[in-house]
């Protein structure tokens, strides 16, 4: 997979939104991200698959990638083409169900993980958090050097992912990254396109 430009991803959180949860994926998806990464991790999985459907309807409409996220059997009856999952989930799911996404995620914590998220048939990694921010309050950031040597031991996209903010898009592209994930920021950004843009020129 070529990577021709730096991509942003976008992952959820409902309990940040200050709107109706769906209106804000429309402005999101309306934007076109490189993608959307349907993380509702509290959600039971009856209801994150109702939601799931929603939310892929919206995303096919604007042509905007959606990975579901953590349940593969939702990913699987939905007929989703992208599934993120934790590495620990991802060793667990069988070569026949890896291989029916078009896209393949995991989130990967070391190198370690990163190499073996490729070895299982990931397309492309999420790597961090690289920065410190309040969704993992307490724990420091892994820093950019750790950024760089997942960058170096992979040959999948790898995108950063934790305190990612406009002004440090130029850090994260030194340090070989393809792209970068943000939620808080997209999530309770008063006009989602325009932050989205921001991220895309920075």
């Amino acid at each position: 997979m070529i990577i021709s430009m730096f991509e942003i991803l976008c992952v959820t959180n409902r309990r940040l939104c200050p709107e109706d949860f769906l209106t804000r994926v429309r402005k999101i998806a309306a934007a076109h991200p490189a993608g959307i990464i349907l993380r509702e991790k509290d959600l039971p999985e009856a209801e994150y698959q109702a939601l799931a459907a929603a939310v892929l309807e919206i995303c096919k409409a604007s042509s905007t990638r959606c990975m579901l996220h953590q349940f593969a059997g939702v990913a699987v009856r939905l007929n989703a083409p992208a599934l993120h999952l934790p590495v620990y989930q991802l060793r667990n799911l069988p070569a026949g169900e890896r291989a029916m996404f078009s896209a393949l995620g995991a989130s990967c914590h070391s190198v370690e993980e990163a190499v073996e998220a490729e070895s299982l048939g990931c397309t492309y990694i999420t790597a961090g958090h690289i920065f410190n921010t309040d969704c993992k309050r307490g724990l420091p950031g892994r820093g950019l050097d750790f950024l760089a040597q997942v960058c170096a031991h992979v040959s999948i996209p790898v995108y950063a992912i934790g305190g990612i903010t406009p002004q440090r898009i130029a850090a994260v592209k030194q340090a070989g990254a393809a792209g970068a994930c943000v939620m808080s920021g997209i999530m309770t950004s008063g006009d989602p396109g325009k932050y989205l843009s921001s991220l895309k020129e920075s």
